[in-house]
């Protein structure tokens, strides 16, 4: 009789035991999917053409299409500079949501983008404001450096 009983407190502890695993792991995976989510948007030059600028049916004036001001990351998967700031860039996605784009754009699939801006290194940033021109920056600047630029350029709040 305390065999049988034993049997079903062990079986018990054994169902909630991987009950409250199934539970962790599922809680864990949401947790890694909210993580992952990006902010940034990736573009190719069509959609660049169409949410940015179309500088092939103006090319003598720079009009930017946007409704709120940008950030543009020229930069290549194979870059350390570049992949030492793309989390720095999520991260401002995500601070400043609402308020800028940060765009990205792939200059070894996008090269014609990249020769229009005269990119010659990489990581390249194009600040964009809603009014005025767009202003370039070179390397992967330090956070506190890119939220200053995205306060005074993009967001006039200086």
């Amino acid at each position: 009789m305390k065999q049988i009983i034993y049997g079903v407190v062990l079986s018990s502890l054994l169902l909630v035991a991987c009950n409250t695993q199934a539970k962790e792991k599922k809680e864990l995976k949401e947790t890694t999917k909210k993580e992952v989510a990006m902010k940034t948007i990736h573009l190719t030059k069509t959609e660049f053409l169409a949410k940015v600028a179309n500088f092939e049916t103006n090319s003598q004036e720079w009009e930017y299409l946007g409704d709120k001001p940008a950030l543009i990351d020229f930069y290549a998967d194979w870059c350390g500079p570049c992949k030492a700031i793309a989390p720095v860039l999520e991260e401002l996605a995500s601070e400043y949501e609402g308020q800028i784009y940060i765009y990205k754009i792939n200059t070894e699939r996008e090269q014609e983008l990249a020769a229009a801006f005269g990119i010659r290194s990489i990581p390249s940033l194009l600040f964009v404001p809603m009014n005025g021109d767009p202003q370039m920056a070179m390397g992967a600047l330090p956070k506190a450096t890119l939220k200053e630029a995205i306060d005074t350029v993009l967001l006039n709040k200086k």
